[in-house]
């Protein structure tokens, strides 16, 4: 069915679908909408879940992950410095082989304060050892979490999951998106089945101590998890496409590649901004494409290598900063096209909300033509 829904409110409706036995949560802005939502729908009794009212970030992250142990379907939603208080959970959760889903509405890391989008927070957790999605839109933003549980929960995956979608920019706003049934959702995603919980007439422990002769091999089957769920999210995308129409077989998404020379890499609602920009400028007959990157992690080289490959030059529009080197997209898209020719431009944007208009996709497309680029676009004159 389709509604005219504030995209918190299509992620909380999503989750709700997807059925967790337990939430936990802290508000955090912009993510608070998400969480209230739910709280409201266990009160109301049409979410039938634990609502596990904490004191942090850390605390609520905490308290999923021994929902999980127990073998509880759980879920989380964070923000910025809330998702930084979490670190530690985050590394836990993925070494324990825990699956859960945890909604990132993506807001700048501090200091100084922000209350605005980027997606420094998210990426700077990139090697816990979660899944990450990135949603352009808020179509994309509820889908995901659908995709998220079922590959997370698969019994040869077992991993975390992060669904990312922009702070404000999507979390506040206000689009059409086409909600299924619960019957629907159902079909698609199983109940939870856990490999193995904490039991007290069949006791076991989670996250015991490893000594150096066995933690090696610990960080190597997350890592060979990560590499597994690309096929894993290609099959459940795929399934969705066959009862829901939208098409998730892909981890990446190519817009008028065709005949490109330039073309710009992005992730999140960036995107759309992108492709409008790429339209007008296909009007004045230049030739650019944009290949949206859905899946962060694990990265999709192969598929990124095989969309680029027919390009003149790639312009990465990076929405975080590894400080001290580049853009962690630009940083992968290098790493994967080396040795072919192709030269890779990063684009340090939109930190802390800065806006990123048509006008600027444009102005990035001419720098990259002209073959200057790696640095931070528009930055102010008195500082650059």
């Amino acid at each position: 069915m389709m509604r005219f829904i504030e995209g918190s409110l299509a992620v909380s409706d999503a989750v709700r679908m997807c059925r967790p036995d337990v939430v936990s949560a802290y508000p955090i802005t912009p993510q608070t909408h998400i969480v209230e939502s739910l709280a409201e729908m266990v009160a109301n009794c049409t979410l039938d879940a634990e609502y596990i009212t904490v004191e942090s970030e850390f605390s609520a992250l905490s308290a999923c992950l021994g929902a999980v142990a127990a073998g509880s379907r759980a879920y989380s939603a964070t923000s910025s410095q809330g998702l930084a208080l979490m670190f530690e959970v985050c590394f836990n959760l993925a070494g324990m082989r825990l699956p859960m889903v945890m909604t990132i509405a993506n807001r700048a890391i501090s200091a100084p304060l922000s209350i605005w989008n980027d997606q420094q927070d998210s990426i700077s957790l990139r090697d816990s050892g979660w899944l990450q999605f990135y949603a352009e839109d808020n179509q994309e933003a509820a889908d995901l979490h659908y995709l998220a549980y079922k590959v997370a929960e698969d019994q040869k995956i077992l991993l975390p999951a992060m669904v990312c979608f922009d702070g404000f920019i999507l979390s506040h706003t206000y689009e059409p998106v086409d909600m299924p049934t619960q019957e629907e959702v159902d079909a698609y995603l199983p109940k939870f089945n856990p490999c193995q919980r904490l039991d007290a007439k069949d006791p076991i422990s989670f996250g015991m101590f490893a000594f150096p002769e066995y933690y090696m091999e610990f960080r190597y089957a997350i890592d060979q998890a990560l590499q597994q769920s690309r096929e894993k999210i290609r099959e459940a995308g795929k399934e969705f496409k066959e009862k829901f129409g939208r098409d998730y077989s892909a981890l990446v998404e190519g817009y008028r590649l065709e005949d490109a020379e330039t073309v710009l890499v992005a992730m999140g609602s960036l995107c759309g901004t992108a492709k409008d920009a790429i339209d007008e400028m296909r009007g004045a007959g230049r030739k650019v494409g944009l290949l949206k990157i859905r899946t962060y992690r694990p990265f999709p080289g192969e598929e990124v290598a095989a969309a680029l490959k027919g390009a003149k030059r790639v312009a990465v529009l990076d929405k975080n900063i590894s400080l001290g080197s580049k853009g962690a997209v630009g940083l992968e898209v290098k790493d994967v096209l080396y040795g072919s020719g192709i030269p890779v431009l990063d684009y340090i944007v939109g930190l802390g909300g800065r806006d990123m208009r048509k006008r600027d996709i444009e102005r990035i497309v001419t720098l990259a033509e002209k073959g200057e680029g790696d640095l931070f676009y528009g930055l102010r004159e008195e500082v650059a």
